[in-house]
Order: C-alpha cells, then structure tokens, then sequence
C-alpha cells in the first residue's frame, strides 16, 4: 500500500514514517505553554458501560489496563487480544481473543461479536526494537494502525492510538472520535525490560534485588522524561472519558518526572547501598540523544486536570515494594 494511498498529510510521509516506526516509544518536542489554571474533569458515565477492546494486551501496558478498566466497567466488557498464547492467569482473568491487526476481517469480526465501543490500540514495535526490523515495524505500526483507524471509523468507535498524526487526520476529516497520549519512558514491576531505550530504569531495580551488576547502556548524565505505570495507566482512562468540550486538541503528553541514570542510581541506592554500576553506552544512546530532557505537559493538566502521583522517590519505593513480594511469592511456591 503506497504512502499516499494511505493518508495525505503534511509534515511529509518520512516525517510521519519515523514518528510511526518508533509507536509510542519516544517523546516528542512541544513548546512551552502558558496556561497554569487547571480545568476540571468528571466521568461521563452512561448508564450501560462501554464495551472495551485493547490490541497487544499482552505488554507493558495492556494488563493493567485490563485490569483498571474491569475494575471500573467490568471485567466482561473488557476484550485483551494480542497474537500471543496467553498464561493461564490471563485466560482466567476475563475475556481473551486472537488478534491480528494485519488481518482487518478478523478485526472487523471481533468489533461485531463483542458489540465493541472503545478500542485500544498498544500494538506496535517501540522504537530501539522496531529499527532493529524495519519492514516488520512498517506493517505492524504503519499497516495495522491504518487498519484499526478504518475500523474505528466504519464503526464509529473512540480509538485510543499512538499514530497521533493520522489520528488527526481521520479526526478532522471523518469526525472520528480519536485520542492519543504521547508517553515519556513507563516504568513498571509488573513486566521484564525489553531492551529499549528507557528500560534500564527498569532493569535496574531487577539487577539490585538479585544481587547483580547494573550495566547501563546510556550516558550517567543522559535525561530522559519518566513516569510510573499507575499514572500512565490513569493517564489513559482520565483521557479516555474526558469529555469533548474540554479537549483542545487530540493528543497530548503526559509526564510525572525526568532524571538521568546517576539518579536513580543514587536512589537505588538508598535501597541498596553497594549496588555495583557501570556504564557502556551503545546504539540506544543515539536514540535518547533525539528525545527531550523534560516532557512539556501543561497541556493536560489544564485542558482536562492531569496531575501524577509518583515522583522519583516514590517510584523506588514501589518499584522495590512489588519486586520484593514477587520474589517472595516465588520462593515459595
């Protein structure tokens, strides 16, 4: 499918391509803002809850979506789909189906069988891993978005995506009720780092339980904006149900805090002391090299109230609360 086939956008198609190659991985540049007084925010609740689908459940952030989402709307109006074989502790926590965004039909069937309303769109290749396999991260983060965007619109669905700039295209052209958040780096106990650029913030906390060196492969005086799961995940709910006329835009960053590896070294080590570090930047490092050090996201909080919870500090503590029970639970099994 040529470039043009697809969307007719300006900035130009190689600007659109590397901003989709790399899905959701990176922040983007934004200038600063003025606006400092926070608006409010209430959920507006129908009195039948939305039928949710989320694509690429099976990652970082689609399990405890999952789970937040259930908590609030109940756990069989919430569908996780990926293309993986899910654990039994997925398959018994509600509703799981296959789901190949390169197949639209297959799609298009889950959208009818579950009468679906929102949809959640987390598959993708992330920026070190997806230019590791470029025509791969063409199909999935190019292909698939333009499928679920097709969908959502035949279905008149609110869509949740990080294509931000094709998502402003099929909302101004086709009234579709898209939304988008651009994440800074997600830090979360509840997964295994997968070699992208910010999952050092994550492999550390691994490294320091287990009594391993910490090999980092960013500069020590690298920042990079951060935030934990609860707020991201919260993040993404608040800006699903927030209502339109507060909306002045269609996509927004979200942050809670920005810091460099020696950082949160030294936070790590208020944990554990001797904790070995080294450091060997290699091609990541280029990558971080692009993105900003802050994430500007006045935006947010006072379009529709965004505020975090978690700062560096509360971060480690819960980073190490979790992993800690985690360990324990597996020691004794």
């Amino acid at each position: 499918m040529s470039p043009k086939g697809m969307v007719e956008l300006s900035p130009s198609w190689s600007g659109m391509l590397t901003r989709l190659l790399r899905g959701a991985g990176g922040p983007s540049r934004v200038s600063p803002l003025l606006r400092t007084r926070p608006l409010s925010m209430s959920a507006n609740y129908e009195e039948e809850p939305p039928r949710i689908l989320i694509t690429g459940s099976l990652g970082q952030l689609g399990t405890g979506l999952a789970k937040l989402l259930r908590g609030k709307y109940g756990v069989e109006n919430v569908i996780m789909s990926d293309i993986v074989k899910p654990s039994k502790e997925v398959v018994q926590s509600g509703p799981y189906v296959f789901a190949d965004i390169l197949d639209f039909k297959c799609l298009q069937e889950i959208v009818v069988t579950y009468r679906i309303d929102w949809l959640v769109h987390f598959s993708a290749l992330l920026s070190a891993i997806g230019e590791q396999n470029v025509p791969l991260a063409i199909r999935v983060n190019i292909e698939g978005l333009h499928n679920v965007m097709e969908l959502s619109k035949q279905y008149n669905l609110r869509v949740f995506v990080h294509g931000e700039l094709l998502g402003e295209y099929y909302h101004n052209k086709f009234g579709l009720d898209f939304r988008c958040l651009r994440f800074p780096g997600v830090i979360s106990s509840d997964s295994q780092p997968g070699g992208g650029t910010t999952d050092y913030a994550v492999q550390i906390f691994h490294d320091a339980i287990e009594g391993r060196e910490h090999e980092c492969y960013l500069r020590p005086n690298t920042r990079l904006p951060m935030m934990y799961i609860d707020d991201c995940l919260r993040s993404l709910w608040e800006m699903l149900i927030a209502p339109d006329d507060l909306l002045k835009r269609r996509t927004y960053n979200v942050t809670a805090m920005s810091f460099t590896p020696e950082e949160i070294v030294e936070a790590v080590r208020r944990h554990f002391p001797d904790l070995p570090v080294t450091y060997r930047p290699d091609s990541r490092q280029n990558i971080a090299d692009t993105w900003p050090e802050v994430f500007d996201d006045s935006e947010a909080r006072a379009d529709w109230g965004w505020r975090h919870d978690y700062d560096l500090e509360a971060m480690v503590d819960i980073m190490f609360q979790n992993l800690r029970r985690q360990h324990q639970m597996a020691e004794t099994r």
